[in-house]
């Protein structure tokens, strides 16, 4: 095997679900949140419906292979209504349900939809899985990619599609980088050459700032998704 030569990754479900629904409405935007286990990713979606919750219509799907442990999480947490909280379980790598098979994430979306609607934002949770989990554009609109420092300020340099393409990379713990050894400059050098042009957001949830870029960024999609 020759590590010099360049890895290039498969685009699986390229082609993006219509915006509109059945009845000529549009739909909500569906965000993916994808990332190592660990590294935040509920804890985001959570800070994520607080902030936005007050001026957005929107519902969470949760995904977990044999649980549904993300959901009762932010069902204890009461960042919604239960009845805008969806769980998945997935049976399987968690990769399997938002990128090859999305039947059953379909399914909840839709629910949600119908029932809770209507919505302006859905966010799909990805169980944990590695640097190679990406969504299928056919069940969601954007991704977002949530690693942490405590993982290795060397994660961004390796890349991987969840790094690598995802439409905004989130280093998440930024606060814990003095104790973990982890150089955020570094790891914002690497993002940058990995991504070229695509955005990093660096947050601490327990800073005052939280989740603040990263619902900023939601927000700019959601106005452009708006008049699409």
């Amino acid at each position: 095997m020759h590590l010099d030569h360049g890895v290039t990754f498969p685009h699986r479900h390229s082609h993006s679900a219509d915006p509109l629904r059945g009845d000529g409405t549009r739909r909500a935007l569906r965000v993916g949140l994808g990332g190592p286990v660990g590294s935040g990713k509920t804890a985001t979606v959570a800070a994520l419906c607080r902030a936005l919750r007050a001026e957005l219509s929107m519902a969470v799907v949760t995904n977990d292979i044999y649980t549904r442990e993300d959901a009762e999480f932010l069902l204890r947490e009461a960042v919604l209504p239960p009845e805008r909280i969806s769980a998945v379980e997935t049976g399987a790598c968690p990769h399997t349900a938002i990128r090859d098979d999305i039947s059953a994430n379909l399914e909840a979306v839709e629910e949600l939809e119908e029932t809770a609607g209507p919505l302006d934002l859905i966010l799909v949770e990805s169980g944990g899985d590695n640097l190679t989990a990406t969504f299928s554009r056919g069940l969601v609109d954007a991704q977002i990619f949530v690693i942490d420092v405590a993982g290795g300020d060397d994660i961004p340099r390796k890349g991987g599609p969840g790094v690598t393409t995802a439409d905004l990379l989130v280093v998440n713990k930024t606060d814990l980088a003095p104790y973990v050894g982890s150089d955020l400059d570094r790891m914002a050098r690497d993002a940058a050459e990995q991504r070229g042009d695509l955005p990093v957001a660096f947050q601490s949830l327990r800073a005052p700032e939280g989740v603040a870029p990263v619902a900023a960024w939601v927000r700019e999609r959601l106005a452009a998704w708006s008049v699409r």
